[in-house]
This record gives C-alpha cells, structure tokens and sequence, in this order.
C-alpha cells in the first residue's frame, strides 16, 4: 500500500493549501493520514479543519500537545464514525477522551495509525517508548504507522530505532520543519525526524516573522498571528509491503505567487 502523510496543517493557509492541492494528488496513494494539530489558527484542531482535511481526502487525522485546544474536538472523538482522529497515546490518564491508535482496513490489509508525544521540552506524559512496546504486544494491529509529535530530534531519532523493524514508519512532526534525514531504518521502517508542516511558506514556522521577532528582540511576550501569502505542503510518501516499508520518499509542494 502506498501511503501519504502531510505534516501539521496550520491555521487557513495550511487547510487552503490542503483543500486545493490533496485532491490533486489523492488518487496516487491507498491511506492518507493528515497531522492538523495546528490547523484552528495555529492552535488545536476545530470542526471546520477536521471537516476540510476529510474532504481534502485525508482518511486519518492526528494530534499532538495542542490535542485539547478548541472545544469542538470532544465532540468530535464521540463522532468516531464521521471524525477518525487519533490523540496522542500516551497521555497519562488513561480516561482522556478519544482514542490513542485506530486499526484500518486498506484494500483488504490492515493498518494501524499510532500519535505519540515527546517528552523532551513537552508537557509530561507517560513514557511513549513503554506505551510502544505495550501497544505493539497486540498481534492484530497489521502494518503500524507512527506520528511521533516531539520537540528533541534525539528523542525521534531514539524511537525510530527503538521500533525498527516493529513498525511500518515512525515520521515526526511538531516542528514544523523538514528534515533530510528520510530513510528506511533495520528491518524496513521508514523514518524522517519531521515531516515538515502544511500552512505559510514565509513566516517563523507558520507565525507572521513579526511576532517572534519582536519576542526575541525585546524578551517581552507577543502577539503571534497567522502569517498570510503563498503555503506549502510537507509530506512523506511511504510505501509498504507485508507490513514494512520498501520506499519512503519526502514530498513538497508551494503554492506560485
């Protein structure tokens, strides 16, 4: 199966860019999963993002440490039929609303999207390298795919050997930048630090540059805001076959001016 994941769409310009350009593209792939942590202005996910990632084509949407952001999404996660979202797994409690992974059936296989959090520089949490290695006990899960939502790149890059050749792809996400380090790691898992994000292809990690300069000129808080103009679209492509990776592959595209 060939499967996409766009990394972290963020406030309106990542839902345009999304909304315009995956439908260009979605009859290349069998799953796409969509990362929209950021997607209700920059912070959190809200109905109208959920709504246009789904109609975009995503069959997944993710989370990350903004998961309880906006109000809508509890809703939401009761909706399980309209609304796949997957939360981080390892939040501590274990009665947080929603569900940490979530088993689909593609073309007759089954695949199974897991959202973790870091705990480097990120809210506390439960261990996610323990949580992994409770989850993947189960023997039904099929070829696993993993969002590792963290700040550290050490701390990614630990869980991608940790779970190589357990799991079909571990693909960070959070800081919005990609990186060049995509390969298929020992026992076929496919694996990039950061996917990169889907939002403002001009700004500070999608926030209009004034705002974080001003902060760390000054050392006073600021006002951040969605920057404007042209958006991009992050992604990685990963193809899998008998629940490993055989071809993992970075994509991009930016909107012309």
């Amino acid at each position: 199966m060939r499967v996409l994941f766009v990394g972290d769409v963020f406030g309106q310009p990542g839902r345009r860019v999304l909304q315009a350009h995956l439908p260009l593209i979605r009859s290349r792939f069998d799953f796409v999963i969509v990362n929209v942590e950021n997607a209700a202005g920059g912070f959190g996910l809200h109905r109208e993002g959920a709504v246009a990632a789904l109609q975009a084509g995503a069959n997944c949407l993710t989370l990350g440490n903004h998961a309880w952001h906006h109000r809508d999404v509890f809703g939401m996660m009761q909706d399980e039929g309209r609304f796949p979202i997957v939360r981080p797994l390892n939040y501590s409690d274990p009665g947080a609303p929603g569900v940490g992974y979530r088993t689909f059936n593609v073309n007759g296989e089954k695949l199974t999207v897991v959202n973790l959090l870091g705990r480097v520089f990120m809210d506390h949490v439960a261990n996610p390298f323990r949580v992994m290695d409770t989850l993947l006990e189960q023997d039904d899960l099929g070829s696993v795919f993993v969002d590792f939502h963290a700040e550290a790149t050490s701390e990614k890059m630990a869980m991608g050997w940790h779970l190589a050749g357990r799991v079909a792809a571990v693909i960070g996400t959070h800081t919005h930048v990609p990186t060049a380090d995509t390969r298929i790691l020992p026992g076929g898992t496919a694996y990039q630090s950061d996917s990169g994000f889907t939002g403002p292809h001009d700004s500070v990690i999608g926030s209009n540059p004034q705002g974080p300069l001003q902060k760390f000129l000054t050392e006073l808080p600021q006002r951040f805001t969605v920057a404007e103009g042209r958006a991009e679209l992050n992604g990685v492509i990963v193809r899998i076959e008998g629940g490993r990776a055989v071809e993992v592959e970075r994509y991009r595209f930016i909107e012309e001016i």
